[in-house]
């Protein structure tokens, strides 16, 4: 049990080796809290649907999100802009036009198995 912090060292385990290899799963707590903040953006529908959709399609202005997503364009700017400050999606002007693309490439993982999903692709194992 040998990684076990020392302020839980006393508390009884059933399998010590798999506490440690749960432990060692866990990891970092900064990188979990990480994660749990990247999840956070994918649990609101609308976000979601932008990002699958500039997973999908490529660099995609505002007006056009809202067209492909069915949500107004201040949702869509207001939800860009949070996935902006969070670093996930990235937007490129060109001219009076600006096209968002999606930057955080562990994201992009992680949008592929639902992008193919919604396409008839195979659909997310429930337990």
């Amino acid at each position: 049990m040998h990684l076990v912090p020392a302020e839980r060292a006393d508390h009884r385990t059933i399998d010590g080796h798999r506490v440690c290899e749960a432990i060692a799963a866990i990891g970092d707590t900064a990188r979990v809290r990480t994660w749990a903040e990247r999840f956070s953006l994918l649990a609101d529908p609308g976000r979601l649907a932008l990002l699958l959709a500039l997973h999908r399609a490529g660099p995609l202005a505002v007006s056009d999100l809202a067209v492909a997503t069915g949500m107004r364009d201040p949702a869509v700017s207001q939800a860009l802009r949070l996935l902006r400050t969070a670093g996930v999606v990235a937007g490129e002007r060109d001219g009076r036009v600006v096209r968002y693309r999606v930057v955080d490439q562990e994201l992009g993982t992680l949008l592929a198995p639902c992008a193919a999903a919604g396409q008839g692709g195979p659909e997310p194992a429930v337990s």
